[in-house]
């Protein structure tokens, strides 16, 4: 009687925990993880921001002594490759030949059973930069020595930095390479009358790509400056706001800036073939990559002057094709100021895409949304780079930025796939570049490295194919306010990335934020509120083989394996954490 009555008990449990889904009973207890490792958090650099397939690298940990046992292993993708002890604080590694991956290195001793992390970076390995771009930008071009350069190229290659943007180098836009006959000036006064040396961007380049930090440099595509027409410009190329070709569209500059900037049809062919050859001197005697493209976004009704309607949108597509035909090998990348015209800067040969977020792309949302149309656009064939200006009202006078609404937005553009151009010899607030108002906290900085290091290290799962798709994640303990994306404040916001072997779940912490404006313009956005050991459940129908997790602001950003139960199509396990974002990887 006794064993019948345990039998109709364990029926009666199992019948119920199949027929009400959605109730705390269906889940299963969710094991603890081990502790989560000490982090010492100790600098480890490479000598470049990427690598060449079968390029070494060079590591050097900085530290008076090597931590008692110290190891170091390397990851791909949470795996682990090699590892090797350590008995030097320099030492070097020849990563697998494979292209295009992501690793993690992590240096770590285990002391009486317990595992302690000194040190992580990431290393990219990768023969095309473009392909993982991470986008810096310089500013200042003046008499610069070799100390200084380096100095700057060294903090940039600390972030991984592969590709910069050189903003205002150039002296006339429609003659950006200012020469003295047949050779360049030593020097000349960019458009807002500062002075550029042609030694300083040389070595710059040169310095750059002995880090495998490559350089673009910047102009309009579609730029002249007062008095063109001494220098060859015809009137006839230019952009009208009437169909009478008297009023000359133009972008007002005032003192201290040289010129107004005067708008040109980047469709009209013979200026195509007179930008092609000042962009072939810019090459003839500088080692430049690539040529990063502007605009100015939507200027409304415009014509030609024969009184054409013009749209401008439609104009880019040709002017890359028309520069890439004749300057073939070089990287063409345009601005897609808030998506204008991004249709056909897609269709292009263009290596990547990059956007200038304005409005209406306003929240952590129209973030996503962006990236998510680049891929589509670009058939998933190229990655994105968000011009995206932090406490933009801030940045008016001198002051700090937010280090809390600085990651956040970071946290978004990473976890979608995106980088985000914001670091130079300063950290960007503003669309003129050299503005330096607002500088980085030392947690900033800090921090910083490590998003960095994880947007390097998983730009496999991060930027690398899978496809996004919807998941199914509730929280058993109710710890977690779990929402799938988009955002809302007050909720942990999650979204999935699946691959063959892999889903891949991204959870950002929106808990405590006081807005969804990606931008915080006064900087006022505060941390989140650290949410430790939190019980949740994944709706999963494939067979579970492994769940690890991964944040930039936990331990360096190391993969750690999470104990997990399944039973049926639910898989229960604890978060040990979440601060701002957390990736967990489930493999089956």
């Amino acid at each position: 009687m006794l064993r019948r009555n345990i039998l109709s008990f364990l029926l009666l449990s199992l019948f119920l925990l199949g027929c009400n889904p959605g109730t705390v009973e269906e889940f299963p207890d969710a094991p603890e993880n081990p502790a989560t490792p000490n982090f010492q958090n100790l600098l480890l650099s490479t000598d470049k921001a990427a690598y060449k397939p079968g390029e070494t690298v060079l590591f050097s940990l900085e530290t008076v002594s090597l931590p008692s046992g110290a190891k170091v292993r390397y990851k791909y993708s949470g795996n682990v490759t090699e590892t090797t002890e350590l008995t030097a604080t320099n030492w070097q590694w020849t990563p697998p030949s494979t292209d295009f991956r992501g690793y993690m290195a992590e240096v770590y001793s285990v002391i009486n059973g317990v595992e302690r992390i000194h040190a992580t970076t990431g290393i990219d390995v990768s023969s095309e930069w473009t392909k993982f771009p991470r986008y810096g930008f310089l500013t200042d071009f003046g008499n610069l020595s070799q100390e200084r350069i380096d100095e700057v190229l060294d903090q940039l290659t600390k972030y991984h930095i592969n590709g910069l943007q050189y903003y205002d180098w150039l002296g006339k836009h429609h003659q950006p390479l200012t020469m003295n006959g047949d050779v360049p000036a030593t020097s000349w006064r960019e458009i807002s009358n500062k002075e550029v040396y042609f030694s300083t961007v040389d070595k710059y380049i040169k310095s750059g790509h002995k880090r495998n930090i490559r350089s673009m440099f910047y102009n309009l595509i579609y730029g002249a400056w007062e008095n063109a027409e001494n220098d060859g410009v015809k009137k006839e190329w230019y952009v009208f706001n009437d169909n009478t070709h008297i009023n000359r569209d133009y972008h007002p500059l005032s003192s201290p800036f040289l010129s107004n900037i005067y708008l040109l049809d980047p469709s009209n062919a013979e200026w195509q073939a007179y930008a092609v050859q000042e962009t072939k001197k810019v090459y003839q005697f500088l080692d430049f990559d690539g040529f990063h493209m502007d605009q100015l976004g939507n200027r409304g009704t415009r014509y030609t002057y024969q009184g054409n309607y013009l749209n401008l949108a439609n104009t880019y597509q040709p002017f890359i094709e028309a520069v890439q035909d004749a300057i073939p090998g070089k990287v063409n990348v345009l601005n897609a100021v808030s998506q204008y015209g991004q249709q056909g800067i897609a269709a292009a040969p263009s290596s990547f895409l990059y956007t200038e977020v304005w409005g209406p792309y306003d929240s952590y949302n129209d973030l996503a949304t962006i990236i998510k149309q680049n891929n589509v656009l670009s058939n998933h064939q190229k990655n994105t780079v968000l011009a995206a200006y932090m406490n933009y009202n801030l940045a008016n006078n001198k002051g700090y930025f937010n280090t809390a609404s600085v990651l956040m937005t970071n946290a978004v553009i990473f976890a979608f796939g995106g980088s985000h151009i914001e670091l130079g010899e300063h950290m960007l607030g503003k669309e003129y570049f050299p503005n330096n108002n607002l500088q980085m906290k030392q947690d900033l900085k800090t921090a910083l490295i490590k998003y960095y290091d994880f947007l390097t290290a998983y730009q496999n799962l991060l930027r690398d194919g899978g496809n996004f798709n919807t998941i199914t994640l509730q929280s058993i303990d109710s710890k977690l306010g779990l929402e799938p994306w988009p955002a809302r404040t007050g909720k942990v916001a999650y979204f999935g990335r699946l691959f063959p072997d892999k889903q891949v779940i991204h959870l950002i912490n929106l808990t405590n934020a006081v807005s969804l404006e990606w931008r915080d313009n006064e900087g006022v956005q505060p941390p989140p509120v650290v949410v430790k050991d939190a019980r949740v459940s994944l709706s999963f129908t494939q067979q579970v083989k492994k769940i690890w997790i991964a944040s930039p602001d936990v331990a360096g950003g190391i993969s750690r394996s999470l104990n997990y139960k399944q039973v049926g199509d639910k898989v229960s396990f604890t978060l040990p954490e979440l601060q701002y974002w957390n990736m967990l990887v489930v493999e089956f």
